[in-house]
């Protein structure tokens, strides 16, 4: 159980009475400092990648890693951070995912290869890990109940201004060349944020103490990585390696090893300790079909944006900045979306989905369209309206799709529930960048045979759009295929 915050110089510590910080709000400050600075690195690496592809000669599956490196990492660890907060003290693994993160920013922006930027990006990826969870289980502790709606508004805010300015800050830091720089500055500019974060949140964050009896599902862990890098691994890596038997091998390997895993978390439910995932949660037909339709959602995001900064740089010489603001509709349909879908509250859960979901396959099948009417040069305002219909769908989708599937999860497993939802959520990120590129990259090597420079380009992207077409499409009716749960108390 957590305890009363201790005192901290220059705050009053929450207590039963309700007496919360006086400088609350600038610890909030403090924490979306910190998550703004991890969510904008998800989306500002995408514009950096053709110039990651230049600088380093990289192949496609090494451009692929940099990506999928962060995304997995962030899944794998988001659960055990979670609980590493209950164990050892909020503030404290706040402050060391702080630390991490902006060490793993430093080795990314110095870093003198791709092997070297990878191993970096996982390093960077457990900070991320080691702060979030604990960003929003603070806020309880700083402000009083009526404060908090506005408080976790702030988080919604940052997220979606991370996801417009990721790509636009990220094209302008590489387009200015900063002291001959180029993509680094990208990675560096947490370092300074980062610095100054540290020393703030350790005077205005109250600390909660841990509970050192909690323990840990190490084993759990270890059993879920080698599950999904036995997925992930052989999807990025199989094209450059000419599909050898090996590579099969491990992808059959991932059915005994995902077995494995369930059976050691029921062993540890039975003997009553603690689990990574419960396994009551793996027996609720409604959490397992929500959430792997929650996957195969976020399936169809990260990838898209990979592959849409190499067809707009590589394949028809935009710039990084202006690479970036050709994807500004899309966040800014997310946006707006997101305000209509708070509105709308519980209220057509399932039909909001289905029109969220067909809105991006409508998205997707515009954008191949428009791809392939693509002449010597790209038009803005025909991608526009199909970005911003895009985002719009993701928007619409987003916060129903948490309701639907955690409805019907008793309440003492709500708070895993949402933590193993968000995991897979970036599993499916990390699953999407790997089926992406090997669809894209796979394309572009292949003759077009066609007389046009662009027209190896446009087959790639076209080709690689009819999967997010098909994944948004099955969203939109499988979502019906959720059990209506019962009415609970």
């Amino acid at each position: 159980m957590e305890m009363d915050p201790l005192p901290q110089p220059g705050l009053t510590a929450p207590t039963q009475t309700g007496v919360y910080p006086e400088q609350r709000w600038i610890a909030m400050a403090v924490l979306l400092a910190a998550a703004f600075m991890n969510l904008i690195d998800v989306s500002i690496v995408n514009v950096a990648l053709p110039s990651l592809l230049r600088a380093f000669r990289a192949t496609p599956a090494q451009i692929e890693w940099v990506v999928a490196a962060y995304i997995l990492t962030f899944a794998l660890l988001l659960l055990p951070a979670g609980r590493l907060g209950d164990i050892l003290g909020r503030r404290r693994m706040f402050v060391t995912g702080i630390g991490v993160f902006t060490f793993g920013s430093a080795l990314c922006g110095l870093a003198p290869g791709v092997g070297a930027l990878v191993a970096a990006r996982v390093l960077q990826a457990t900070g991320g890990a080691l702060m979030m969870p604990q960003t929003l289980a603070l806020v309880p502790v700083l402000f009083p109940p009526q404060e908090r709606g506005k408080a976790f508004a702030l988080f919604g805010l940052a997220s979606g201004l991370a996801s417009v300015m990721g790509p636009v800050l990220g094209g302008f830091l590489i387009g200015q060349d900063i002291a001959g720089l180029d993509w680094r500055p990208i990675f560096l500019v947490n370092v300074p944020i980062g610095l100054i974060a540290i020393p703030l949140s350790l005077r205005l964050v109250p600390e909660i103490r841990g509970n050192h009896p909690l323990k840990l599902d190490l084993v759990g862990v270890l059993l879920a990585a080698a599950t999904l890098l036995a997925v992930v691994f052989p999807l990025i890596e199989g094209r450059e390696a000419g599909w050898p038997a090996w590579i099969f091998v491990t992808l059959a390997a991932a059915l005994p090893l995902g077995a494995t895993f369930a059976a050691w978390e029921t062993r540890l439910a039975r003997a009553g300790r603690p689990q990574l995932l419960p396994i009551s949660l793996l027996a609720d037909k409604g959490f397992v079909l929500g959430t792997a339709l929650s996957t195969l959602l976020y399936s169809g995001i990260p990838g898209f944006f990979v592959v849409l900064a190499v067809f707009l740089q590589s394949g028809f010489g935009l710039d990084p900045m202006h690479s970036g603001m050709m994807t500004m509709p899309f966040s800014i349909g997310v946006m707006a979306a997101s305000l209509t879908s708070g509105r709308l509250g519980n209220r057509w859960q399932r039909q909001r989905i289905t029109a969220g979901a067909g809105f991006l396959a409508l998205a997707m099948f515009g954008l191949r369209w428009t791809v392939q009417g693509t002449g010597a040069a790209i038009d803005w305002p025909f991608y526009a309206p199909f970005l911003l219909l895009g985002g719009f769908g993701l928007g619409t989708c987003i916060s129903p799709i948490f309701q639907v599937v955690l409805t019907s999860v008793p309440g003492r497993d709500t708070g895993s529930a949402s933590g193993a939802l968000q995991a897979f959520q970036q599993v499916g990120g990390a699953l999407g960048v790997a089926i992406l590129g090997q669809i894209f990259f796979a394309r572009l090597q292949a003759p077009s045979g066609a007389p046009e420079a662009h027209a190896v380009y446009k087959d790639a992207m076209a080709a690689a759009l009819v999967y997010n077409s098909t994944a948004f499409l099955a969203i939109a009716v499988l979502i019906w295929l959720i059990p209506q749960p019962e009415p609970q108390g």
